[in-house]
């Protein structure tokens, strides 16, 4: 059984020592444990501290492509490097590497295909009162979305199976966290949530400049996630809003002109529903091809898994295979 810790990095030569430091050189169940390091594109010199700190496996960017790509690329080169599982932390040692261990048990005893460490924000002092606020209203969106009952969805220290990592893609570039649990949920994975603990910060989070910033890529990621796993429903109830909305405002005109029928000033209600009632059939027709659509994007996505199982079989056997001199002989 092989670990492999990813830590996808930008511009972090200063705290990736004691990230690596922390690390954890042998876990329970596992024979051997190794660190790959995804350097996005870094200006300094994250991958030369990187190998100097002992670290075998680098994966870097020409230039910075964002956290979702980084996550990406470790994913897919640590099922290369035939992992049997996969945990992802982050560089500025945010996360207590010494919960390692019990944040891979569930995947282990075969209870889960996914573990979210759960940083338990609500109970942290150090977080602000706006932080847990908006963590915990994060944490509920995600949740309806994705159909899981995880705490905390926005951690990024995490547990996946081989065979959750074969499946896991990313399409949005903005953070890799929301989509994957998005993916999970909808995609029946088992998925399952540890407490952890945390360190104090090194530095403010550069995925984002601000809380506005954040929200807002936050729920547009949401939105297009939620509406790739489930398009019929997503047109659909947009479809009923727009249908109830165009009746209600169609028996308004009909109260008052029965009211009056010389009277003609609320006709502008008549045309409003009118829209609201095309725009809610033209939804409909749309969730229905965009359902179709999904169907094909079930075949890829079996087809990509295949592809990405046959390309690591190949790795690990022409690891395994035997050197051989020029003569041709063992």
């Amino acid at each position: 059984m092989k670990l492999v810790i990813q830590i996808p990095c930008y511009d972090e030569a200063e705290n990736l020592p004691a990230t690596l430091a922390a690390l954890p050189k042998a876990v329970p169940g596992f024979d051997q444990v190794e660190v790959l390091v995804v350097d996005d594109g870094s200006k300094d010199a994250t991958a030369a501290v990187a190998r100097a700190n002992g670290v075998r496996h680098v994966v870097r960017f020409p230039r910075h492509r964002g956290l979702a790509r980084a996550f990406s690329a470790g994913i897919d080169a640590a099922v290369r490097l035939g992992a049997d599982v996969v945990v992802n932390t982050d560089a500025d040692n945010q996360y207590c590497a010494e919960d390692i261990p019990s944040l891979v048990a569930p995947i282990l005893d075969g209870r889960a295909e996914m573990v979210v460490g759960d940083r338990q924000i609500g109970k942290e002092d150090r977080f602000g009162a706006g932080k847990r606020v908006l963590q915990r209203f994060g944490s509920l969106v995600v949740r309806l979305a994705s159909d899981t009952d995880l705490p905390d969805t926005t951690s990024g220290f995490r547990a996946i199976s081989r065979e959750a990592a074969l499946r896991l893609f990313v399409v949005n570039d903005f953070t890799y966290t929301l989509e994957t649990i998005i993916q999970a949920g909808q995609g029946d994975w088992a998925v399952a949530h540890v407490p952890i603990r945390t360190n104090e910060q090194t530095r403010s989070s550069r995925l984002f400049r601000s809380v506005p910033e954040y929200l807002r890529r936050s729920a547009g990621t949401i939105l297009r996630i939620y509406t790739m796993y489930r398009p019929l429903r997503a047109f659909v109830l947009a479809a009923a809003a727009c249908f109830l909305a165009g009746l209600g405002l169609l028996g308004r005109f009909l109260y008052f002109y029965l009211e009056d029928p010389g009277y003609s000033g609320h006709v502008q209600s008549l045309i409003v529903a009118a829209v609201l009632l095309i725009a809610s059939f033209q939804l409909a027709l749309s969730g229905i091809v965009a359902d179709l659509i999904a169907a094909n994007r079930k075949m890829l996505a079996d087809v990509l898994y295949r592809v990405r199982k046959m390309e690591a079989e190949r790795e690990a056997a022409r690891e395994e295979k035997p050197s051989m001199d020029t003569d041709g002989h063992r």
